[in-house]
Order: C-alpha cells, then structure tokens, then sequence
C-alpha cells in the first residue's frame, strides 16, 4: 500500500488550496479514504472522509470550507480546501485503512500565513 499526497505549500490567509493523494497496491474503488491533519505537539486530527460510494463526512470546523472527492480512475482522493485560516497550518496525511490495518501517507506540509 503506498499513499502519496502533494499540493501543500505556503498561502495567505483566505486563499484555497487543493491537495492531492494518489494511492497504488490496493482495490482504491472499494476503500473509503480519509485526511487527517497533524500540528507539532498536538494528536493528529480527522479532517474529511469519503466511503467508497462517494458519501463525505468533515470535522465540524472544515465544514462549508473543505470538500474531499475521489476520483477512481485515477486512484486518487482530494481536499479542496478554501477560505484558509491561520489555525489550519498543519502537516496533512493521507488515510486509508484495509480491514483493521491502517496506512498513511508522509504527509504534506499547509502553511498559511499572512
């Protein structure tokens, strides 16, 4: 299983963003897929899931602001993320997990800063 996220980089705040994770080594079509997001010194939190039927689920304080998709042609899963905010700076992994074994990716630095 190999999951690699890309798009992080350094915005202003009220700037979008939209990252990328490209999965390989599994069924990616029948795999729900999820972001979490990480802040040095703080538990790594849940930001966006997608089932493998397409239904989304966020963490209150990404809703109306971030939208997660897939795409499985592509075996790829997104998060557009919009109206950013100084608070959401934090390294963002991509998740999946296959029966009780969960996979990450290496994560994608989001900077945003005035």
């Amino acid at each position: 299983v190999q999951l690699v996220e890309s798009g992080g980089g350094l915005v202003q705040p009220g700037e979008s963003l939209r990252l990328s994770c490209a999965a390989s080594g599994f069924t990616f079509s029948s795999s729900a897929m999820g972001w979490y997001r990480q802040v040095p010194g703080k538990e790594r939190e849940l930001v966006a899931t997608i089932s493998r039927s397409g239904s989304t689920d966020y963490a209150d304080s990404m809703k109306g602001r971030f939208i997660i998709s897939r795409d499985n042609a592509k075996k790829t899963v997104y998060l557009q993320m919009n109206i950013l905010k100084p608070e959401d700076t934090a390294v963002y992994y991509c998740y999946t997990r296959l029966y009780v074994t969960p996979f990450w990716g290496q994560g994608t630095q989001v900077t945003v800063s005035s």
